[in-house]
């Protein structure tokens, strides 16, 4: 059942929060990790792994603690066995209406904004990069997003900050690969290239056992609204380093945890996805074809 309400439903905002984790929660997510950033988008408070009742039983304090302090309200669902939620975010006009009819919700997070959310089952390694590839959606949206009925803090908005609207919400929805790919919202899957492989197994695998320094990821990585480094795309960046130096995806993820403080606060699912998504797109750059050199 599609219910659709749309910018012109506001419903109350913890009505609307609760609303938005029992979505979540239908499509299969077991805890949610919660976020408080500032106007500056600088973190003022993290609670990890809330189970639904937890979170349930916070938003009626967070919800207007958070509009007081000028503070955004943000989930990252932690779904289950079998089940893969996918972010599509910065999705253009006619992205989202391809995807909609398999996306269990659709966020308005801003006045030209919206994202969608869908469950896969069963998803294989590196899909969750080839949807996101195949809508055009942001490949380094982490996962998280703020929550229904709280606004949308952020300097560029000032002084009227737009709410987060759930504008089409399909309860319990989930949908297979197979469906997906028939829609054809689907990159292809991008084969390891024989190069790369060769000169891989060559040197036994790994070519060094030393890491990326996260530090200059960090430094090299670009600003957020609040002025700060984006730690998503510093984690992004000090993956594909690692892969290619030879470090594997499980090694890689487990490193991360160690290196990025986001990586730990949003647990191994993140770092896992991180790595994953940072093999898929090295694996789409090798494969594409190399430019003629030119002719002197």
């Amino acid at each position: 059942m599609i219910i659709g309400k749309g910018s012109a439903y506001a419903g109350e905002p913890i009505a609307e929060a609760l609303r938005l984790l029992n979505l979540f929660a239908r499509v299969g997510a077991e805890a949610f990790d919660i976020t408080h950033t500032n106007l500056q988008q600088e973190k003022r408070g993290f609670r990890p792994a809330q189970s639904l009742a937890q979170a349930r039983q916070s938003m009626p304090y967070l919800v207007p603690s958070a509009a007081r302090r000028q503070n955004n309200l943000i989930v990252r669902p932690r779904a289950g066995d079998g089940v893969t939620l996918v972010q599509l975010d910065d999705l253009a006009p006619d992205a989202l209406a391809c995807i909609a009819p398999a996306a269990f919700l659709i966020l308005r997070t801003s006045p030209r904004g919206q994202q969608a959310w869908v469950a896969v089952t069963n998803a294989p390694r590196g899909f969750a990069a080839r949807l996101k590839e195949g809508t055009g959606a942001d490949k380094e949206a982490s996962g998280a997003t703020r929550v229904a009925g709280t606004a949308n803090f952020k300097p560029a908005y000032a002084p009227n900050f737009p709410r987060i609207l759930i504008d089409v919400a399909q309860p319990g929805l989930r949908v297979t690969t197979q469906t997906l790919d028939a829609m054809g919202v689907v990159a292809p899957a991008r084969p390891v290239p024989v190069a790369s492989s060769a000169a891989v197994a060559s040197s036994g695998g790994l070519r060094t056992r030393k890491w990326p320094s996260y530090a200059r990821c960090l430094e090299g990585a670009p600003l957020g609204s609040g002025g700060s480094p984006k730690r998503t795309s510093a984690d992004f960046i000090w993956c594909k380093i690692a892969l290619s130096w030879g470090h594997g995806i499980e090694a890689t993820a487990e490193r991360l945890l160690e290196e990025s403080v986001k990586a730990r606060e949003n647990g191994e699912a993140y770092a896992r996805q991180t790595a994953e998504h940072a093999d898929y797109a090295a694996r789409q750059r090798n494969a594409q074809p190399r430019g003629r050199p030119a002719r002197g």
